[in-house]
């Protein structure tokens, strides 16, 4: 919404000085505009940050609980050591400019920020963003890594593959970014990512993909004739309660990332404006996953038996996974397709995995991974031309989806941005994780971890399940030596045997 001193000047020509009235209203208007938009924004970035929570708790109920800790401190690490490469690295690489089409080179430690369309806001939201992929390839690793590797990874990941990729698709200078500033869209329309099933998603799913299957599966995992066998975490009330956080916080994730909401699309209705997009996202968001969810509730019925409320907060997952990318662009009865696809898909996924023996204990390279391709696909085939125009705005004619008569423009650009997260992650990661793995730094002894890496490598287990001191909780039996009948003297040798 912008405000010009010199069109409100003639509306106040009854004051004395009309054009200094008109350049004060204009300011106070603008600064107004300003403080809106960044509080949203601010909001926004609060949300998304508590999906950390999420994480937490969705990771350390998959987990068996000998290695709890172990799994909460990596998420409070990927957190902290991404807060500072981001800093130092990640948000230059990926939003610094002027800047060529594949990195960015400026803001390094923050230097010369804010500037007039970034600001310290933006900078937090996006680091959220950051640290969200980086949690989501720890799930795949889980219950059999080195601390150290969890470390390095989490830097690289948050300090140069992911701010990379962000650049290539959000950043102005970006060579896929359908809003590139100058106008030279990649088949005309550039790839539609709103809020990043490409981006984060698939970066973190391919991420963790590489780490798990370069570490190998977890000891007891597939027996030796090759079967699956299932380790169950130990609880599927911190599996609800992080699903639950992470929901919440998909609505910082989605809707949020339209960056401001003081914006007039500048048509009728008035009442019609950004706000009313950021709704609409927020429906679609919530329609794409609760259908996931339950498709897949039916379906794994149908096929193992089963009321698995892990296997629905799974499919509820990759439901918002896969609407992220077109969630802006698409109408609520699209998103129902989109979650129910969704949920297909990760239930091929799995059974893939299995097959091949692959294992990721949060199923978060299936989810995250495959789900967020379905997603690009997606917004491929049923982005409306109408919500393409008022999201991305400034070229007109733009490509929108397939199936809504749009061409094929966007869905080529959708399956180049599938083809070049998959070669870039791969091509980064795959060699970090091989090179850990030589180094021995990658996966713990198997004696740390049959013993679990609470004990082994963190000083203890998370929950204490009695105290060793406390003589009381101690159930025991009393043992005598049997005496005589008529022996009444008390046996000095007795003793009690505490179990």
């Amino acid at each position: 919404m912008s405000c010009i001193a010199s069109e409100l000047a003639p509306l106040l020509s009854a004051t004395v000085n009309s054009t200094a009235a008109a350049t004060y209203l204009c300011s106070q208007l603008t600064n107004v505009n300003y403080a809106v938009n960044s509080t949203y924004l601010l909001f926004s970035a609060y949300l998304v940050f508590a999906m950390q929570l999420g994480f937490a708790m969705l990771c350390a109920g998959s987990v068996r609980a000998k290695n709890t800790m172990n799994i909460m401190l990596t998420n409070v690490l990927d957190a902290a050591a991404g807060g500072i490469s981001y800093y130092l690295f990640g948000y230059a690489f990926a939003f610094g400019y002027p800047s060529n089409g594949f990195i960015g080179r400026h803001f390094f430690g923050l230097k010369d920020f804010p500037v007039v369309d970034q600001d310290y806001s933006f900078f937090l939201y996006q680091w959220a963003f950051a640290i969200a992929a980086a949690g989501i390839t720890s799930g795949s690793i889980a219950e059999r890594t080195q601390f150290v590797a969890y470390l390095i990874y989490s830097s690289f990941l948050t300090g140069l593959v992911y701010p990379v990729v962000s650049h290539w698709f959000w950043s102005g200078d970006g060579w896929g970014n359908p809003i590139k500033t100058d106008n030279n869209l990649l088949f005309g329309s550039g790839a539609i990512d709103f809020a990043g099933s490409g981006v984060v998603h698939m970066v973190g799913g391919i991420a963790g993909l590489w780490g798990a299957l370069i570490e190998g599966p977890r000891i007891g995992r597939f027996d030796h004739n090759g079967r699956s066998v299932a380790l169950r975490g130990h609880s599927a009330s911190l599996v609800v309660l992080g699903t639950f956080m992470l929901w919440f916080g998909w609505y910082g994730f989605n809707p949020g990332s339209f960056l401001t909401i003081l914006k007039s699309y500048g048509g009728d209705p008035v009442y019609y404006g950004q706000w009313s997009a950021v709704g609409r996202t927020a429906v679609t968001t919530t329609l794409a996953g609760s259908t996931a969810a339950l498709t897949t509730l039916f379906g794994k019925r149908l096929l193992s038996g089963h009321w698995n409320v892990i296997d629905v907060c799974n499919g509820l997952l990759g439901g918002f996974a896969a609407i992220t990318s077109g969630c802006s662009v698409v109408e609520p009865w699209a998103a129902i397709i989109c979650g129910f696809v969704a949920a297909w898909v990760l239930i091929g996924c799995n059974k893939l995995a299995e097959k091949l023996h692959y294992d990721d204990p949060l199923e978060a390279a299936q989810l995250h991974g495959g789900c967020g391709m379905w997603g690009l696909l997606f917004t491929g085939l049923f982005a409306r031309e109408k919500y393409v125009k008022e999201v991305y705005s400034d070229r007109p004619g733009r490509p929108y989806g397939l199936f809504m008569g749009g061409g094929g423009n966007l869905l080529a650009a959708q399956i180049i941005e599938i083809l070049v997260i998959i070669g870039w992650v791969s091509a980064t990661m795959g060699p970090l994780f091989y090179g850990l793995h030589k180094l021995k730094l990658l996966r713990v002894s198997s004696e740390d971890e049959m013993a679990g890496m609470d004990m082994t490598r963190h000083g203890g287990f998370a929950y204490a399940y009695r105290d060793e001191d406390d003589v009381s909780a101690k159930p025991s039996i009393m043992m005598k030596k049997v005496e005589h009948a008529n022996d009444t003297t008390p046996d000095r040798n007795s003793r009690a045997i505490g179990v």
